[in-house]
């Protein structure tokens, strides 16, 4: 199976943020970063189809500025392993900016114990190992989120 996508990572970005600011700042976005394009979309459409608003971004930098622009953002949830700015780079430059308190999920498929101490003592909400368990993501989502 071939993927013909015509958008690159950075022009869907771009599209996303145009799309966003015709929208009216809700308080209950949750913003998903991974660099497999893949695993971002479906992570997104799994919560979009319980009725959560989601962003995406293929990496720290363009997070940082979602999380810097878009006050609507209630919930970080990244990917461990990515590049050139990993998971917990990109949980440090959080937890070092003014959306300091704001809650973070880290899912990983590729962590060790170090990585789980680490992302602890950044006090995220929870560390997740792939594959999902959709059920128990969902209901950390809802509570993060005030949805229950």
């Amino acid at each position: 199976m071939f993927d013909y996508d015509i958008l690159s990572d950075e022009e869907r970005e771009a599209l996303n943020e145009v799309m966003l600011a015709a929208l009216p700042d809700s308080p209950q976005r949750v913003l998903i970063v991974d660099d497999d394009r893949d695993a971002r979309e479906l992570l997104a459409e799994i919560l979009s189809l319980n009725d959560i608003s989601c962003l995406t971004a293929a990496g720290g930098n363009s997070a940082m500025h979602l999380i810097e622009t878009r006050e609507s953002i209630g919930l970080l949830i990244t990917d461990l392993r990515m590049a050139p700015c990993n998971g917990l780079d990109l949980i440090r430059k959080v937890r070092e900016s003014e959306r300091a308190s704001l809650p973070i999920i880290i899912i990983s498929g590729d962590a060790n114990v170090r990585d789980a101490i680490d992302a602890m003592h950044l006090s995220v909400v929870d560390f997740l190992l792939k594959p999902i368990n959709t059920k128990q993501l969902l209901k950390l989502v809802k509570r993060e989120l005030g949805l229950g």
